[in-house]
């Protein structure tokens, strides 16, 4: 589903996103305002954080109109607050990311207070895709989370990353636990990730150039091009929800740890 001008194109996977991760709410802080959900969605309330044209607040005239309409531009914004962010000195780019990231954030946290199966839904439905080949990899040597970051040069994801760390403990007793009844989910999903990551890596990377340079210079794109590539292959399932949605960004940082994603620090 399309709908506007090429700024204002936005897919329909972006809106599931952009409504599901925010929660169906606007994302300024203290506002609870409910917003329709992406199927009614009003243009008015899908506000660029980077403007759609020109004359529109934080333009930048060297993105294209794909990354305009791109998740990663836009927040939910009730009509009073669309209007307050309009002040850019206030408002700035950084501060719109940061207003996006808290309030996904905290519905995250929410979601998985109230529904502690979230995890394991998610790890169900990961490990139902099938793939060609089992490519889960050896075991990685310890490393600090940072040192992968820089390593990489993740601009856009290292917030999430270091925020949602936390939840890698809850994400390895689950492993532990099924690994215990004598699944082999843990395996599949690894696996899963790691093989969208080598295809991913595959379209972004040029085999005649420094493959680490390379990789640095499209992170964060290499990241969002799996994060997509997921989402795309888990809407059809009966399992998938916002919840799932939720569920997806939290084991995507776990997998980033266990580097099945990007390189690891040497």
């Amino acid at each position: 589903m399309g709908m506007g001008s090429c700024p204002r194109k936005y897919t329909e996977q972006t809106l599931k996103k952009l409504f599901g991760l925010s929660g169906n709410q606007c994302s300024f802080p203290g506002c609870t305002k409910r917003l329709v959900n992406e199927n009614n969605a009003r243009d008015v309330n899908i506000c660029h954080i980077e403007g759609a044209n020109p004359k529109s607040e934080r333009y930048r005239s060297d993105m294209l109109d794909k990354e305009r309409a791109d998740y990663e531009n836009l927040i939910l914004l009730c009509i009073q607050h669309h209007d307050e962010t309009n002040d850019v000195e206030k408002y700035t780019f950084d501060v719109l990311q940061r207003m996006k990231r808290e309030h996904v954030s905290d519905q995250l946290h929410e979601k998985i207070s109230r529904n502690p199966s979230m995890l394991r839904n998610t790890v169900n439905a990961i490990a139902n895709i099938d793939i060609e080949d089992n490519i889960e990899g050896e075991k990685v040597d310890a490393f600090d989370i940072s040192s992968k970051i820089n390593h990489n040069n993740v601009k856009k994801y290292a917030p999430l990353i270091q925020e949602y760390k936390v939840y890698y403990y809850k994400i390895n007793a689950l492993y532990d636990e099924l690994e215990l009844q004598g699944s082999l989910k843990k395996s599949k999903v690894l696996s899963t990730i790691r093989s969208y990551y080598l295809k991913a890596k595959g379209e972004h990377i040029n085999a005649t150039e420094d493959t680490i340079e390379q990789i640095r210079k499209y992170a964060d794109d290499i990241i969002n091009h799996v994060v997509n590539n997921l989402y795309r292959k888990l809407e059809g399932c009966d399992l998938f929800d916002d919840d799932i949605m939720f569920g997806v960004e939290l084991i995507m940082v776990d997998a980033f740890m266990r580097c099945k994603i990007l390189e690891e620090p040497k």
